[in-house]
C-alpha cells in the first residue's frame, strides 16, 4: 500500500494554479514546498515578520517563491486556492476576502488528504479535548504489535504531508487531529475515526461550543467501518447520530463500566470488546488487563479502550492489542509518578491545562494535595471544584488566575486547607511543593494538575512539569 507516490492527475490538479499559503512555521513551510514542486505559483503570507518568519521566508525565496511578511489579511491577487495553517482563525480578513472570491480554503490536512496515492494507507483518526496524543500513540503501538507499518502522524509533529509523500510505506495510519484540522478538511473521509470527549476549549477560536463541537464532528463523516464514541459522554454520540458515514458503518462504544453489544468495556479488570465478535449478544473477547495500561488510571483506561476500537475496526487481533498497550510508554508530563517521599506520592500531570483534563486526574486518586493555577483561558472552577472536593486534602495555588481556582474552592469545598502562593519567580513551584508536603499525609497524592495553561510563569507545560519533578527530587535528596 504505497503512499509515497502522486498520482498524475492529482500533480497536474496544481500545475499552473496559483495558490496562496497561509501562514508559515510547522504546516506552512512543507505545504509551500510541496505545491511549488507540483508546479504551482505559490505565494506565502504570513501575520508576523519576526527572526523565524525571515528566515523560513529566505528559504521559500531560494526556492522561487514569492512570500509577503507582516500582512496575512490581503488575498493576493489571482489566487484560486489558499492552504492555510491550522491555527488561523476562520474570522480572519483573507477567508473573508477568500468567500467573497469563490476561492476554496484547505487545512494542511486537506492538502495531504486530496495528495494521497490511489493505494494509499487508509486513516485512522482521533479527536477529543483531551487524550488525543496519547490514544494515537497507543493505537499507533497496537498495529505496530499486529505487525503492521504505521506511524502517529498529523496534529502529533509528523505531518501528514510528510507521510503521505514520503519513501516510507505504509499500511495504515494513526492520525491525531486537532478541532482547528478538523474545520479546514472538508473532503477527509477516515476508515475509522473516535472523538474521545467533548468540553469547552478554543472558543475564542470557534465562536461557540456548537460550532467546536460540529468541527469534531467532522472527523465522523464518511467513515467506513465504525465510528467510536465515548459512552459517558453523550455529546460524541449524538456526533455519530448526525454524521453521513458509508453503508455499514457501525457506532462502537467504549465505557468504562461493562459492556453492552456494539461496545468495548471493563469486567472486572479485563478489557473486553463486546463489539467486533461473532454472536456480540453473547460473547465477548477479551483484549488485555487494566494491569496492562500504563498508568492505570480511569481517563487512561479510556483512551486504551478508543485505541482499541479502532485497531479492532481495522482487523487487528486481539493478543495485538495486549502487547501493543505493553510496549506503550506514555509522554512526559502526563500523569507521571515522579517519587514516594515519606510516603507520599507526587504526581505530574502538567499536561492537565484546562479543568476537563484537571478533572480527569483528580477522579484518579483518593486523597489528594492538589497544586493548581496558571492561565484559565476563560474557564470557571465551579463544577471541577464540586466534583473533586470529596478528594482534596488540600491544595496549593500558583500563577496569574489562582484566585479564581480560590473562591470555587472557598464556595464549594470550605473545610479544605488553600495555600495561596503569590510569587511567580523561578522558585515559585518549589514553594509549592514544599507548601503541599507540608500539608499531606502519608498515602495522599500530591498532584500537580494545574487546570490552567503554563504561559504565565513558564514556556510552556513541558517546564512547569520539569520544575515541579526537580523540586520533588530535591526533597527526596534532602531527606536522603
Amino acid at each position: 500500500m504505497g503512499s509515497g507516490q502522486v498520482t498524475s492527475s492529482v500533480s497536474s490538479e496544481f500545475k499552473g494554479k496559483h495558490v496562496t499559503v497561509a501562514g508559515l512555521g510547522v504546516s506552512g513551510l512543507p505545504a509551500a514546498k510541496v505545491l511549488h514542486g507540483l508546479g504551482a505559483i505559490v505565494t506565502a503570507v504570513n501575520d508576523g515578520a519576526d527572526e523565524r518568519a525571515r528566515a523560513q521566508a529566505a528559504e521559500l525565496e531560494a526556492l522561487g517563491i514569492t512570500v509577503r511578511l507582516g500582512d496575512g489579511d490581503t488575498l493576493p491577487e489571482g489566487t484560486e486556492l489558499i492552504v492555510t495553517a491550522p491555527g488561523w482563525k476562520p474570522d480572519k480578513p483573507l477567508f473573508a476576502a477568500a468567500e467573497r472570491a469563490g476561492v476554496p480554503v484547505w487545512g494542511d490536512v486537506e492538502l495531504a488528504w486530496r495528495l494521497r496515492g490511489p493505494d494509499a494507507a487508509p486513516w485512522l483518526a482521533v479527536t477529543g479535548t483531551n487524550g488525543k496524543t496519547t490514544t494515537v500513540q497507543m493505537l499507533a503501538a497496537i498495529l505496530k504489535a499486529a505487525g503492521l507499518r504505521t506511524a502517529a502522524v498529523g496534529n502529533i509533529g509528523v505531518s501528514l504531508l510528510d507521510a503521505v509523500l514520503g519513501e516510507e510505506q505504509y499500511d495504515v495510519l494513526a492520525v491525531e487531529l486537532s478541532s482547528y484540522q478538523l474545520h479546514w478538511a472538508p473532503s477527509l473521509r477516515a476508515h475509522s475515526a473516535a472523538v474521545l470527549n467533548l468540553a469547552p476549549d478554543h472558543l475564542d477560536w470557534h465562536g461557540s461550543m456548537e460550532a467546536y463541537a460540529a468541527d469534531k464532528g467532522r472527523i465522523y463523516e464518511g467513515n467506513r467501518v465504525a465510528c467510536v464514541y465515548n459512552a459517558a459522554d453523550k455529546a460524541t454520540e449524538d456526533l455519530v447520530r448526525e454524521a453521513d458515514v458509508e453503508e455499514g458503518c457501525r457506532a462502537v462504544g467504549f465505557t468504562l463500566g461493562t459492556p453492552a453489544p456494539s461496545q468495548l468495556g471493563v469486567v472486572e479488570g479485563i478489557l473486553v470488546d463486546r463489539a467486533f465478535v461473532e454472536n456480540r449478544q453473547k460473547n465477548a473477547q477479551e483484549l488485555a488487563e487494566v494491569a496492562d495500561v500504563n498508568p492505570p488510571a480511569p481517563h487512561n483506561i479510556a483512551n486504551a479502550l478508543a485505541a482499541a476500537a479502532l485497531a479492532r475496526a481495522y482487523g487487528v487481533p486481539a493478543k495485538a492489542v495486549r502487547d501493543g498497550l505493553r510496549a506503550f510508554t506514555p509522554d512526559a508530563h502526563r500523569i507521571a509518578h515522579v517519587a514516594d517521599v515519606d510516603g507520599v506520592a507526587y504526581v505530574d500531570d502538567s499536561k492537565a491545562t484546562n479543568t476537563h483534563a484537571a478533572e480527569a486526574s483528580l477522579a484518579a486518586y483518593e486523597s489528594i494535595v492538589w497544586i493548581a493555577g496558571g492561565l484559565a483561558k476563560g474557564a470557571t472552577f465551579d463544577e471541577l471544584v464540586t466534583k473533586s472536593a470529596p478528594r482534596l486534602r488540600g491544595a496549593v495555588l500558583i500563577g496569574a488566575d489562582r484566585a479564581l481556582i480560590r473562591e470555587a474552592l472557598a464556595r464549594h469545598a470550605p473545610e479544605v486547607p488553600v495555600v495561596d502562593l503569590d510569587r511567580t519567580d523561578t522558585g515559585a513551584m518549589r514553594a509549592a511543593v514544599q507548601e503541599a508536603r507540608r500539608l499531606a499525609q502519608a498515602g495522599d497524592t500530591v498532584l500537580l494538575a494545574p487546570a490552567c495553561a503554563s504561559m504565565d510563569m513558564f514556556a510552556n507545560y513541558n517546564k512547569r512539569g520539569d520544575a515541579f519533578a526537580d523540586a520533588v527530587r530535591e526533597l527526596g535528596s534532602a531527606d536522603g
